[in-house]
Formats: structure tokens, C-alpha cells, sequence
């Protein structure tokens, strides 16, 4: 059976159901910042407060359910959200521990961000230069010609530096039958 989710949304997923268990909860308030199209239709489903949000670029088509907003200035009070999911998106934006403090804020106290990103193993300080702008020259030093950095080991860190208690888990062996990359692991942030 094929799902059409990669393997990261798969991970999001399958936490969410099986290890925070949302879906079993009456209400919940979620911001959901660059929504994967399979993760936002079952969180749609449900009768949450779902919001979902990505910073507009020309020449993308976007869900109609999908907000124009920019991580850097989420246009929510503090202390608003139970959940965060933000997958695989702070290693585009130039000033990331901007975003990572505004995801902080808007966290309410006893909820958790689930802030993925690309991460290397290998070393162990973030790899960043902002004056690398040729989209040819990021990919060789960072991996993806729009990535603005290559984290290492010191992304905890970074987080925890925000105010982020960090958990990172790896939930790979528990459920050998979704393909998740056993290298990935979640970053489970709390307030």
C-alpha cells in the first residue's frame, strides 16, 4: 500500500498518534507551520483548532486552508498553541533562532514543538555563512541549494538557548512497518 507521505511525515505522524496520542484528546490548538498535504488532511479531520501557515513564495500554489505568515513574526498572542509541528523548515530561514524564539512564545507552557530539521551526525557545530547566496555554492556547503545552513550536534542547543526543554527521541525501531529512516530523530521541545 502506498501513502504518498515521506518517511519524515510518516515519523510526525505516527508520534502524534501513537506516543502523544492527540487524537484521543477533545480539543487542542495547532499550528502547523509549511503543513505536509497528508499530515494537514488528518489533522483537518479532527476538531481542532488547526492552523496552518507558510511564508508565500511566487510561482507556489497553496492550500486554500494554508496561511500567508512569516515564522519570524507569527501573528499570535504568546502562550497559544498545544502543538507545534514546523518539519523541515528553520534550515531555509536566514535568521533560524529568531524563528525558533517566536515558536517559543506563541508555545503555550505544557505543550511541545516538534521542530525537525536536516542534521549531520558528523560534526559538531552548525555550519552557517550568510555571505553564501549563489544558490550552486549553498548546495555544496549546506546540501540544498535553498538550506541557509547545515546543522550539527549543537542544534539542542540552539533550541535550548531559546527556552526549549529537548527531547530527542527515535521512535524508528517501534514501528519497523512505516520505512522511517532509523538516522532521523524527533525533537520534541517543550515549555
Amino acid at each position: 500500500m502506498k501513502c504518498d507521505s515521506r518517511d519524515r511525515e510518516r515519523l510526525i505522524y505516527i508520534y502524534l498518534k501513537q506516543v502523544a496520542r492527540i487524537f484521543e484528546k477533545q480539543e487542542l490548538e495547532i499550528l502547523h507551520i509549511a503543513p505536509e498535504l497528508n499530515l494537514a488532511k488528518k489533522l483537518r479531520e479532527t476538531n481542532f483548532r488547526y492552523i496552518c501557515g507558510d511564508l508565500f513564495t511566487e510561482g507556489y500554489h497553496y492550500p486554500e486552508y494554508v496561511q500567508n505568515m512569516n515564522v519570524l513574526h507569527l501573528p499570535f498572542e504568546g502562550n497559544t498553541f498545544d502543538v507545534i509541528l514546523c518539519n523541515h523548515v528553520l534550515e531555509h530561514v536566514p535568521e533560524d533562532r529568531k524563528a525558533m524564539s517566536e515558536i517559543y512564545r506563541v508555545l503555550k507552557p505544557g505543550g511541545f514543538a516538534l521542530l525537525q530539521v536536516p542534521i549531520s551526525y558528523r560534526i559538531e557545530h552548525t555550519i552557517e555563512d550568510p555571505s553564501i547566496q549563489s544558490p550552486h555554492q549553498r548546495e555544496i556547503t549546506f546540501g540544498q541549494k535553498d538550506h541557509c545552513r547545515l546543522y550539527g550536534k549543537d542544534y539542542i542547543n540552539r533550541l535550548q538557548e531559546c527556552g526549549f526543554h529537548v527531547e530527542a527521541a527515535s521512535i524508528s525501531e517501534n514501528y519497523p512497518q512505516y520505512g522511517f529512516n532509523p538516522e532521523e530523530k524527533l525533537f520534541i521541545c517543550t515549555k
